[in-house]
């Protein structure tokens, strides 16, 4: 195995697993990969741009009923996998979020699916305005845990239908609001605030807001 990795690689190290062999062929590489570990979630971080083959995803496919596919790389030609292979390759049971924004995808049976796209603005706004309207002393692991979860519980069901794991980019004020409300709720809920808390923290976190027009 691999010495000298980074601290926060560390808890993720685990020995190779057996069967895998020496071959430098990356997708036969990634294909024993998957054979030996088996996991639900494959996530391209790398930008290498097309690794996510059609015989990465179909192997996917067969190991878990919705396997999560994450192409975060970018710009789009780094990414792991189109949205299109991510769902025609799984026959539409991946639950696909790319770093590249990508059209929405209609199958051959009429299926069609809106792919999210996995970007940090629909979170870092949000904590930033919650430090600010909490006059945090510290940001935590917790608040990152409940800005995540704000953010999923914002996706309605209609989007998820549509097999998208993010809420509207142009919806992405109120989203920042209410994550920032939730985040500062945790910070004030730990004694971490300096500020006092006002009774409603939505409103709080949007009369804070930058309005970007011209009188």
């Amino acid at each position: 195995g691999r010495s000298g990795l980074a601290h926060h690689k560390l808890p993720f190290a685990h020995p190779i697993p057996a069967g895998m062999s020496d071959t430098t062929d990356p997708e036969a590489k990634i294909l024993e990969a998957l054979d030996a570990v088996q996991p639900h979630a494959l996530i391209g971080v790398s930008a290498q741009g097309g690794c996510f083959t059609e015989a990465v995803l179909k192997k996917m496919a067969e190991l878990h009923k919705q396997p999560v596919i994450l192409a975060l790389s970018n710009p789009t030609h780094k990414a792991e996998c189109t949205a299109r292979e991510a769902y025609e390759h799984t026959d539409g049971a991946a639950i696909f979020a790319s770093g590249s924004p990508f059209d929405p995808v209609t199958l051959a049976d009429g299926r069609s699916f809106v792919p999210g796209q996995g970007n940090n603005a629909y979170v870092f706004p949000g904590i930033g305005l919650a430090a600010l309207a909490s006059g945090a002393k510290h940001l935590t692991d917790s608040d990152m845990f409940v800005a995540a979860n704000c953010l999923a519980s914002l996706v309605d069901q209609a989007r998820l239908d549509q097999g998208c794991l993010y809420p509207p980019l142009e919806d992405i004020r109120e989203v920042s609001a209410e994550i920032a409300a939730a985040v500062a709720a945790n910070i004030h809920e730990r004694g971490d605030a300096t500020l006092p808390r006002p009774e409603d923290l939505v409103a709080h976190c949007k009369s804070l807001m930058y309005e970007p027009t011209v009188a």
